[in-house]
């Protein structure tokens, strides 16, 4: 029973024409999963083959902006493309019914025009938020999850995901720096998407506030070691900092591959990955 990764956003906070935000979708037999909803979401989300309606869940890691950018896009379009009230399902850390309740007073006005133009539409989004304190263990669909506190402070707390089918497994760890949690989740992974940064480039700008993310993201020096340590099967970097030029990935891959053996991805929008059978 295979599970598919499709990295769709792997942009970070500045804009980037090539790249949208962070999002990945995982393809657990018939149950998808959205793993955050950076900026671009549902463009790169309909280029994979998916519709906002037939999300099983949406899963967030942590609440900052460049990770939740479109989840309001995620919602309306969901409302608006179901033919009957249909819950959203949103799961996420403490806070996140206060993002969800923020962005339905936001969209009030749409919701108003929407209602008094189609007479077959005379429900508002039916939106379900189920708040996860880590350690946590549940079941969407198919798809067994294991949610675990990873480490981004002062953003806290910060959840990483394990996502199991049948012998399969991936782990999302979001925005972190290696800790005991994110082990737990990469244990034995088929998969490990991870966040990476160039340490040696990001020390080289001139600005304190993009030098002060080296504290609270894993290098790719870091993901290697985490991926190494914990057997994973493929590590598969995304969302990187500085942004990955094409030029560049070789050089990349190599610093991480002077720590791990195993199979290194750069990843592109819409890289997608299959494991299990």
């Amino acid at each position: 029973m295979p599970i598919t990764v499709t990295t769709l956003g792997t942009g970070n906070p500045l804009p980037d024409p090539n790249r949208a935000g962070p999002s990945t979708l995982v393809e657990a037999g018939g149950t998808r999963l959205l793993l955050d909803a950076g900026r671009g979401v549902l463009m790169r989300l309909a280029a994979a083959g998916v519709l906002p309606m037939m999300l099983d869940a949406v899963l967030l890691t942590h609440l900052h902006s460049d990770h939740i950018t479109d989840l309001n896009d995620v919602i309306t379009t969901h409302w608006v493309m179901t033919g009957q009230p249909t819950p959203l399902h949103i799961y996420g850390p403490p806070r996140t019914q206060e993002i969800v309740d923020a962005i339905l007073a936001m969209l009030a006005p749409d919701f108003s025009y929407r209602l008094a133009h189609h007479d077959d539409l005379n429900w508002l989004p039916v939106i379900e938020v189920h708040e996860l304190t880590p350690p946590m263990e549940l079941q969407i669909g198919e798809a067994r999850i294991v949610a675990r506190s990873t480490d981004h402070r002062p953003v806290e707390p910060t959840i990483g995901y394990r996502i199991e089918h049948g012998t399969a497994s991936v782990a999302i760890a979001g925005d972190t720096v290696p800790c005991a949690g994110l082990d737990e989740l990469c244990a034995s992974a088929d998969v490990y998407v991870q966040t990476v940064i160039r340490e040696d480039l990001v020390r080289l700008i001139p600005n304190g506030r993009i030098r002060d993310i080296l504290d609270y993201h894993s290098s790719i020096e870091q993901a290697a070691v985490t991926a190494a340590r914990n057997k994973v099967g493929t590590l598969l970097c995304t969302h990187c900092v500085p942004s990955l030029q094409p030029a560049m990935a070789e050089e990349w891959r190599a610093m991480a591959a002077a720590h791990f053996g195993g199979a290194i991805v750069m990843a592109d929008d819409l890289t997608s990955i299959t494991v299990g059978s």
